[in-house]
């Protein structure tokens, strides 16, 4: 074989920061974050319905939820908070860079893909829920706002939101949601759930970057050199999502009850366990495990995506697109 015929398959198989244009890759990441959020924004809506109602009131399954809601409020039920949610993308953005930052930073000492990923990942979520927490909650209040009833749960720690949005625009209706619950909880309110959800998102996301890089290699390894990458991008990612829903479902409720329901993380906990027993293992999964499949193949091959169409031109004859 002739070196030039050598060289032409001598990908680099990892994009490392190195490789990228920053200003390219932010860029097209926040198109990128802002699409997805668009396109799988009512997945989410419907997931929290079902991880906060209790023994199946209102909803029994995603698709017994989606035809509910879109009966009784239209598409725009399906978009309950996004404007609210949709500010999200910028700690999305903070979570790729913070990625990619300390997956670099890893490189220069230690090679190993496990522990890059569960530092990486680790800490790449803390920053992205710092940010990204306010807006969760205030998102789920009005996802479900109206939706429960205050004497629907017995606990005093509960106090769902009931606000009379009769002549209000969707804008005055997200402030109204704002100022019920600052004068409810405080600015503390805003946090409400925050450790649970660095008990869920942590966990996801060191597992989504230890899982993710396995699958891909796995499947890499299926098909010859020269062919396209991206059917494996879909592939791996859906799987990875698949799984880490299944790993992490029983912290993503309690995180969301949490948050919604405003209770303690044991209150919470074992209200749950009284509630639903085992069944807080899978309760809401049948939402989730779609939404996060779909989600995970979407961002994987997103990211991807946008990690080579990033690439320097120096290196762009080295990517297997």
């Amino acid at each position: 074989m002739e070196t030039s015929d050598i060289d032409r398959f001598r990908y680099i198989e990892d994009i490392d920061w190195e490789h990228m244009n920053k200003n390219r890759f932010f860029v097209l990441s926040l198109a990128n974050l802002a699409t997805l959020r668009t396109l799988l924004y009512p997945l989410t809506v419907i997931k929290t319905n079902l991880q906060v109602q209790k023994s199946n009131q209102l909803y029994h399954g995603t698709f017994d939820a989606f035809s509910k809601i879109i009966s009784q409020e239209g598409v725009r039920g399906l978009y309950r908070g996004f404007m609210v949610n949709s500010v999200q993308v910028v700690s999305g953005l903070a979570y790729i860079v913070t990625y990619e930052k300390m997956r670099h930073i890893c490189s220069n000492f230690n090679q190993d893909t496990v522990l890059k990923g569960i530092i990486s990942g680790g800490t790449s979520s803390v920053v992205s829920q710092t940010i990204n927490t306010p807006f969760d909650v205030v998102s789920q209040h009005i996802m479900l706002l109206n939706k429960q009833k205050p004497n629907q749960h017995k606990n005093a720690n509960v106090k769902p939101l009931i606000i009379d949005t009769a002549g209000l625009s969707r804008f005055q209706i997200d402030l109204a949601v704002v100022r019920q619950l600052y004068k409810t909880d405080g600015f503390t309110g805003f946090y409400r759930g925050y450790l649970a959800s660095l008990m869920t998102y942590i966990p996801s996301s060191i597992c989504f970057w230890i899982i993710y890089p396995t699958y891909s290699g796995f499947l890499c390894n299926l098909i010859p050199k020269d062919k396209s990458k991206k059917p494996i991008d879909l592939l791996a990612g859906s799987l990875t999502g698949a799984s880490v829903a299944i790993i992490t479902n029983a912290f993503d409720v309690i995180r969301v009850n949490i948050q919604v329901r405003r209770m303690r993380f044991f209150k919470a906990l074992t209200s749950l366990w009284q509630q639903d027993g085992l069944h807080l293992f899978y309760k809401g999964l049948s939402a989730r495990l779609p939404q996060s499949a779909i989600s995970s193949a979407c961002i994987a091959f997103g990211y991807e995506t946008v990690k080579r169409y990033s690439i320097r031109e120096e290196y762009k004859d080295k990517v297997r697109w």
